[in-house]
């Protein structure tokens, strides 16, 4: 039997994360409003992601895991962007800032210029 942890995109743009063993049965309950009070305010939702696994608890430990992300990293999740993921799994005061570069992609200088500073324990 599989378990599905899922996340769904609500009205007002938040987000909600669960898991079931019946992914379209939960789904079709999300969206009749008759599965949760937190859904069932902010609809319609939408299925934005879904992982499968194959225990309950590897799918609810998944389902603690995301919940407690920030909006931008459930985002690169749902995009499948690695990168932004990996970024925004960063503490904020370890992300290098955007207004460093145009774009804010981190150039090499940057990143070693952090690694130095914090290996000798001089603030730049």
């Amino acid at each position: 039997m599989a378990f599905w942890t899922y996340m769904l995109l609500c009205a007002d743009g938040k987000f909600y994360t669960g898991h079931t063993d019946d992914l379209e049965r939960r789904i079709a309950e999300h969206c009749t409003g008759r599965y949760c009070k937190f859904t069932s305010q902010r609809r319609p939702v939408e299925l934005v992601w879904s992982e499968t696994f194959p225990t309950r608890e590897e799918a609810l430990s998944a389902e603690l895991t995301v919940k407690k992300w920030s909006q931008a990293k459930k985002r690169a999740l749902i995009a499948g962007d690695w990168k932004k993921l990996s970024y925004f799994a960063k503490p904020p005061r370890d992300r290098l800032s955007t207004s460093l570069e145009t774009n804010g992609e981190m150039s090499a200088q940057n990143t070693v210029r952090v690694e130095r500073s914090r290996d000798t324990g001089i603030t730049q």
